[in-house]
């Protein structure tokens, strides 16, 4: 399945400027997703972060993983119409900066889910190389 921005709206509740993937590229429902985000220098971040070396905060790469797991998990016919929240946070690791002009690919598996708490893991990627992973638990609302 592949969704394009406006179709991830109809998913996810986040809106400019906190709609963190711009297209999703391959979705298996309750399993895994995996989308992208094109980082422009016209991002709201960039005007303090930093001004005069713009670098994505790690904490919105985050984000981005994360919204991609939930686009994995509320395309699952039994939560679709609910909210995901962010339950807590393992392992994120930070291994090169992302830059205006990179093409983030996301990447989450959903690794475990029992009822609506569960566990995603995910990477995101410029040119193939790790930019940063982490574990999330969630709760679906």
């Amino acid at each position: 399945m592949q969704l394009d921005s406006n179709q991830i709206q109809e998913i996810l509740p986040h809106r400019w400027p906190f709609q963190m993937v711009d297209r999703i590229t391959d979705c298996e429902p309750g399993k895994s997703a995996k989308g992208i985000k094109c980082v422009s220098v016209n991002e709201a971040q960039f005007c303090g972060h930093f001004p005069q070396y713009h670098v994505m905060p790690g904490v919105l790469i985050i984000e981005a993983l994360a919204q991609v797991g939930a686009v994995a998990l509320l395309t699952m016919d039994e939560f679709k119409g609910k909210t995901v929240f962010f339950g807590g946070i393992r392992n994120a690791r930070f291994k090169q900066q992302v830059r205006p002009g990179d093409v983030l690919v996301l990447e989450c598996e959903l690794i475990k889910l029992r009822g609506s708490v569960g566990i995603g893991k995910g990477v995101a990627t410029v040119d193939g190389k790790v930019a940063a992973m982490g574990e999330f638990t969630f709760a679906v609302g």
